[in-house]
C-alpha cells in the first residue's frame, strides 16, 4: 500500500474463533508502538497527544482493511472458504478508520471494484476526531475532491486554533450511515456545539442512529459463569439472588 511517499508491505494474521474471522494487520508502524519504548501507549505519548506518524499509521490500517476481504483466503470455517469478495459492509470505528470510505471511493469504486460495498461509520467518543494540520492533506494520497470533506475550522485555542483537516468529519460525510453507541448519545451529539464538539452541525445534516451495545451471551451467561459460586438461569434467579447477595456482603465486609 502507498503510505505518504513510500510503498509499504503489509502482512496479516488470521484466526477463526467463535464463528468470527479475526484478521490483524502486521506492520512495524504498529508493533513499535506496542512493544517499543512507548509502554503500550498506542495512540500517543499521553492522552490528547498524537504520535507524529499517526496519520501514516492509520492510513496504512485503512488501506489494509480494504484489501483484506479481496485477497485473504479465509478457510478455517467449515461453512466458508476463500476470500470474502467485494459484497461487504465495512464498519469503521472512530477517526482512526475514517479514511475507509474515502479510499473505497477513490481507489476502488472509481475502478469498478467494491461497487456494492457500503461503510457504516461508528462514533464511540466524539471528543477524539483526528484533527491535523491542513497542510497534511497530501499525506493521505486522496484526490482534491475529498479536501472539502476534511476542511474544518478548529474553534479551540489548544493546541492551535484555525483551519485544519478533520478525519472524523470526513468519515461522517463520506460514509453511507453514521451510528453511535446508544440512542441517547445520538441525541446528545446533535443537541449543542459542546456536545457534538463542533461536529453537531455535520451530524444534523447527515443524521445519526444510536444502537445500544450488545452483550456476549456466552461470556455473560450466569448458568456457566466461573466467577460466581451460585449458578442460575431464568427459572432459578430468585433462589440464587439472596445467596449471591450474602456472598457479596461477606466479600466486601
Amino acid at each position: 500500500v502507498k503510505v505518504g511517499d513510500s510503498i509499504e508491505i503489509v502482512r496479516f494474521f488470521h484466526c477463526y474463533k467463535r464463528g468470527v474471522d479475526r484478521v490483524f494487520v502486521d506492520h512495524p508502524m504498529f508493533l513499535e508502538k506496542v512493544w517499543g519504548k512507548t509502554g503500550s501507549k498506542i495512540y500517543g505519548p499521553k492522552a490528547g497527544q498524537d504520535y507524529l506518524d499517526n496519520e501514516l499509521r492509520f492510513s496504512l490500517l485503512c488501506q489494509a482493511a480494504l484489501e483484506a476481504p479481496r485477497v485473504l483466503n479465509l478457510n478455517c470455517s467449515k461453512y466458508f472458504s476463500g476470500p470474502y469478495g467485494e459484497d461487504v459492509l465495512f464498519i469503521a470505528n472512530d477517526w482512526h478508520t475514517a479514511l475507509i470510505p474515502c479510499y473505497l471511493k477513490s481507489m476502488y469504486q472509481s475502478r469498478g471494484i467494491y461497487l456494492n460495498a457500503k461503510v457504516a461509520f461508528c462514533i464511540h467518543n466524539i471528543a477524539y476526531q483526528g484533527r491535523f494540520a491542513f497542510s497534511d492533506f497530501p499525506l493521505l494520497n486522496l484526490p482534491d475532491e475529498f479536501r472539502g470533506s476534511f476542511d474544518f475550522i478548529d474553534g479551540h485555542e489548544k493546541p492551535v486554533k484555525g483551519r485544519k483537516i478533520n478525519w472524523m468529519k470526513a468519515g461522517i460525510l463520506e460514509s453511507d450511515r453514521v451510528v453511535t453507541v446508544s440512542p441517547y448519545y445520538a441525541q446528545e451529539l446533535v443537541s449543542a456545539v459542546d456536545k457534538g464538539v463542533e461536529l453537531d452541525n455535520v451530524l444534523r445534516k447527515t443524521s445519526i442512529t444510536g444502537i445500544v451495545n450488545g452483550m456476549d451471551t456466552q461470556e455473560w451467561n450466569p448458568a456457566t459463569d466461573k466467577y460466581t459460586d451460585v449458578k442460575y438461569d431464568i427459572t432459578t434467579v430468585m433462589d440464587a439472588k439472596p445467596l449471591l447477595k450474602e456472598a457479596l456482603q461477606a466479600a466486601v465486609g
